[in-house]
């Protein structure tokens, strides 16, 4: 047995040892973080330097992204410069006559007629590409030579052609790795003030680009930097997309090393005896913190959206259960053939003289028409033999919403809870977007809310048949591209002008920050090489 003294002193070097390894364990924490600190003021320090310009030209391009796009050749333009079918008489055949000429076992998705240099022509989309015949001829299309190409171009404008140049290599203008197929490609140069440029296809007459001196000067101040569109880079899909991709998470880093340092430099600042907001004296030191305090999270948001706008949600994130696209194909399957539709389209054709293009489409098995003239467009019911407006019913939209999950269980499997609505009013994921359709109705809507591991919401219009399906990955999308990058918030949706001052507030407080990181990066290379120059 110990003595009595020795047994008092157990329990007191006991707690001895544990306040100090207590200590210890402080001392290492503290160590710890130090490392981390200067670790984050050298990694925002070379990635500032490397990437501030990268970053200025990002945020002062997003104004010009507000009100000029990069130029392109809308759907609404190409329908402008299409004659009327009606102009054709009594001379357009039955679908079937035309049908009849497609290969056999071909299966057709979807159908379009239009005219093409003055001659009905039908578009087959089929599972072997796309199939173009025209109405009156045996032949697929009428060959793009001089008559026909200016002919095509007069459409665009009216003034003098003062050269055109074949081009087998993509330019500024169509960078796009998609448009090779179309080589070799007619650029053609008009004689007007507006200094206008066509770009046609050599394999179908099709305009590809058309913009003019204005519309390119604003792309080079903005989407050509914002979405670093240079010809060399944007032609190759797979390197311009990883590239984008790599330079934002480079800037993410960058940024939340900043922010890092931001807060380092708040808590020593406060803790001193006369705390004051900056500590910095020098000028672009004090207005970088100042601005990197208010703005530094919008300057991440903006990083990390620019990126998602690009990159796909990580399957560790959510991995959908439908495959992306199979509920829509699902309810656009069973389609009838151009042929079985009680409707025949020259009737359509006749109570619509106006109409451009007549497009056949279907909601399962429910067969319809959508006509375009140059202003409205319209869903005809196809259904019998009577042209009327598409009404497509609850029965129908909740029996095709069932299909989807009919065609993708076994037999083990259950049919998930599906609850159907009336919506009257826009919300968070079902917004106005009367913009981008042309005189469309986009309420009252249906919507269908399923049971399934996608949390899967169903928005379908009854009067158009348009599909639109949400779930969670697209949940995702919305917040990290669409909600930051855009501020496209609850709130600020229906409310243009709130939402445009939003973003120049935050773009201005963005500009700001990168600003201030310009002149002290060049102040940093600066001292830099001054050093190098002494040790010389």
């Amino acid at each position: 047995m110990l003595p009595e003294k020795t047994q008092n002193n157990i329990p007191i070097s006991g707690y001895l040892v544990f306040l100090n390894h207590l200590v210890l364990l402080q001392e290492k924490k503290r160590t710890t973080m130090n490392v981390i600190t200067k670790l984050m003021y050298s990694i925002h320090r070379i990635l500032g330097t490397l990437l501030c310009i990268l970053f200025l030209m990002w945020f002062l391009s997003a104004f010009v992204m507000m009100y000029h796009r990069f130029p392109r050749v809308s759907a609404k333009e190409k329908m402008q410069k299409l004659d009327m079918l009606s102009q054709t008489g009594d001379s357009l055949p039955d679908i079937s006559s035309v049908t009849a000429r497609l290969p056999r076992g071909v299966k057709v998705r979807s159908t379009i007629l239009n005219l093409n240099a003055g001659h009905p022509e039908f578009s087959f989309s089929t599972t072997k590409g796309t199939l173009h015949f025209l109405a009156d001829s045996t032949i697929s299309r009428p060959s793009l030579d001089s008559e026909h190409l200016h002919r095509t171009a007069a459409l665009w404008c009216s003034s003098p052609i003062t050269r055109i140049d074949t081009l087998h290599s993509l330019d500024q203008w169509i960078p796009f790795a998609e448009l090779k197929k179309e080589m070799p490609i007619y650029k053609i140069y008009f004689a007007d003030d507006a200094g206008t440029q066509l770009y046609l296809s050599s394999q179908n007459g099709e305009a590809l680009q058309f913009s003019n001196r204005s519309e390119r000067f604003w792309a080079w101040l903005g989407a050509i930097p914002h979405w670093v569109y240079f010809t060399w880079l944007r032609q190759d899909t797979v390197l311009w997309t990883k590239t984008v991709i790599w330079l934002t998470a480079l800037g993410c880093l960058m940024v939340i090393a900043g922010i890092w340092v931001t807060v380092d430099v708040w808590r020593k600042t406060h803790r001193s005896r006369h705390p004051k907001f900056s500590p910095y004296r020098k000028r672009w030191y004090h207005w970088h913190y100042v601005s990197g305090i208010f703005f530094g999270i919008f300057v991440l948001t903006f990083t990390f959206s620019g990126m998602m706008s690009l990159a796909d949600i990580p399957e560790w994130i959510h991995k959908p259960a439908l495959k992306k696209g199979s509920a829509t194909r699902t309810l656009h399957a069973r389609a009838p053939q151009p042929e079985d539709y009680p409707l025949d389209y020259r009737r359509v054709i006749a109570a619509y003289p106006q109409a451009l293009q007549i497009e056949w489409r279907n909601f399962r098995e429910h067969p319809y028409y959508i006509v375009k003239d140059r202003k409205n467009e319209y869903y005809i019911d196809a259904a019998d033999s009577l042209p009327r407006p598409l009404q497509l019913s609850e029965e129908e939209i909740l029996k095709g919403v069932e299909s989807i999950y009919t065609s993708q269980r076994d037999s083990s499997q259950h049919i998930p809870g599906i609850r159907i609505s009336r919506l009257e009013h826009f919300e968070t994921y079902y917004r106005d977007m009367s913009n981008m359709y042309r005189g469309r109705p986009q309420l009252p809507v249906w919507k269908i809310t399923v049971d399934d591991p996608d949390r899967s919401v169903y928005y379908i219009h009854p009067e158009t048949g348009i599909i639109r399906h949400v779930d969670t990955s697209s949940r995702w999308k919305y917040w990290s591209y669409t909600a930051l990058h855009r501020m496209r918030l609850p709130g600020l949706n229906s409310n243009a002008t709130l939402r445009k001052t939003v973003l120049w507030v935050l773009l201005l407080g963005g500009t700001a920050v990168c600003i201030t990181g310009v002149a002290l990066s060049v102040n940093y290379i600066r001292r830099k090489c001054c050093k190098r120059q002494k040790r010389y």
